[in-house]
């Protein structure tokens, strides 16, 4: 994931955005609710939520380390004297 730029790591983070809203409004809850009910040891009560469970967990998991990332990629660029634009400049650069 180090070779992954700030621009193509926040692409990704929408992405996945994306997919965890259908989960979301498919089942009703959050991911986050979701993903500490199932992290918490609770199983599919159907067997047809299974490989949702399964993609939606790889999903949200996924989504947080592009978080991260995100959020210290941008820490480091902000170490240097840096301004939002020199950000945005960097961001895009692909």
């Amino acid at each position: 994931m180090a070779d992954l730029t700030l621009k193509e790591i926040l692409a990704d983070i929408h992405v996945l955005a994306a997919d965890l809203q259908f989960y979301e409004q498919k089942y009703g809850v959050l991911s986050e609710t979701f993903f500490a009910a199932y992290m918490g040891g609770e199983e599919p009560e159907d067997d047809a939520w299974v490989p949702d469970f399964a993609m939606w967990t790889g999903a949200y998991q996924t989504w947080l380390d592009r978080q991260r990332a995100y959020r210290t990629a941008v820490r480091r660029l902000q170490e240097r004297p840096a301004s939002l634009s020199r950000l945005i400049r960097v961001a895009t650069v692909a």
